[in-house]
């Protein structure tokens, strides 16, 4: 039997999407403690799924020799120390997005992990739908030439009960609004598939609730290979859904599930420009072999680079790059211009993404 890997998840808001996810691929880890500060909700997440430890105490966890992963599933503000507790301690981590608070939090993370014994692997479960990819699949079979547009629509419902929760909707705490919160791994599949933004310029609202940071984008994007995009984001839906349309010079490709939290989940459509295309994608898409989806997806990958010694899913240069999107579209907001990347150390956002006024106006304001 191969070897099973041993997690404590921390955090039990997403982290119970997490705890899902591991149920999926028991074969591969053991879940063998769940942390959270409020104790009676860990016990009865604990029970639900069967993790025989229970603590609200994170140090506890460093010290243990029963853990190899600790999953970091916490409001983002502690993000960042908690990884560098986990490294320092030996362990490998797995950190919910967004990863850290700026970029020169990411590049301090990148020159911890350089130094540590564990790997730390930053969550984009989006990648891993299987409508998105039979994209790549086709992309690496060539049957994706030159890219013209993508749309991304992130259209949620977050009312004023989602935001009683203490540390929501706070720069100081959650870090962001609906660019950084919500939207984030649906843009990151902006850059999965078409590569490095060159220039962002975005508008950016507090329109749906009297919160500190935007709930409403409209961000205009110039990739590096030439092609445009749309980032569209609102949470005061009255109908949830995200969708994503690519449209190269010989197909276009839509997501046709419109579960708002799993875009790149089948269905997707692909429509080529001839029957001959049509033909190649039917036959490409045959030897397309599925694996899990979602966050068991990530996690079967992440498990195959610790213990097989495979590429692993997702990068830091890859969160750095999402966390490089919001930096710019924080500054391009703040200051009514386009802004260009990558960003660098000396840009004034770098070590803080924060636009100064703090608030983009509620309602008319």
């Amino acid at each position: 039997m191969s070897k099973k890997l041993r997690v404590a998840v921390v955090g039990l808001g997403i982290g119970k999407a997490h705890l899902q996810g591991y149920a999926e691929v028991r074969e591969l880890f053991d879940v063998v403690a769940v942390c959270d500060l409020d104790e009676a909700k860990a016990r009865e997440v604990a029970e639900k799924f069967d993790v025989p430890h229970v603590t609200t105490d994170f140090a506890s966890l460093l010290s243990s020799d029963r853990v190899d992963i600790i999953d970091i599933c916490t409001p983002p503000h502690i993000h960042r120390q908690l990884i560098e507790q986990t490294l320092a301690a030996g362990l490998h981590a797995i950190c919910e997005k967004p990863l850290v608070g700026s970029l020169a939090d990411a590049d301090a993370i990148a020159a911890a992990q350089a130094k540590a014994k564990g790997v730390l692997f930053p969550i984009f479960q989006y990648r891993f739908g299987h409508g998105l990819q039979k994209l790549k699949h086709l992309q690496a079979k060539g049957l994706a030439h030159t890219p013209y547009l993508t749309t991304v629509e992130t259209s949620w419902r977050r009312d004023a009960d989602y935001y009683a929760v203490e540390w929501r909707g706070k720069w100081a705490t959650e870090l962001g609004g609906c660019c950084l919160t919500h939207a984030i791994h649906a843009h990151d599949i902006l850059t999965y598939v078409n590569g490095p933004i060159k220039s962002i310029y975005a508008n950016l609202a507090t329109r749906v609730n009297k919160v500190e940071a935007e709930d409403c984008a409209a961000i205009s994007v110039r990739m590096r290979n030439g092609s445009v995009a749309t980032l569209a984001v609102t949470l005061g839906a009255a109908e949830e859904l995200s969708r994503i349309r690519f449209m190269f010079s010989d197909l276009t490709v839509e997501s046709r599930s419109t579960h708002p939290y799993r875009p790149g989940d089948d269905p997707w459509h692909f429509k080529g420009k001839s029957a001959e295309i049509d033909a190649a994608i039917d036959a490409a898409l045959q030897d397309f072999v599925p694996r899990h989806s979602s966050f068991a997806g990530q996690f079967e990958l992440i498990y195959d680079t610790l213990v097989n010694g495979a590429q692993t899913p997702v990068t830091l240069s890859d969160a750095r790059q999402s966390l490089e999107l919001i930096t710019a579209i924080y500054h391009s907001a703040e200051t009514g211009d386009a802004v260009q990347l990558p960003i660098a150390a000396d840009h004034p956002k770098y070590g803080d993404w924060v636009p100064a006024s703090r608030r983009f106006g509620f309602g008319n304001e």
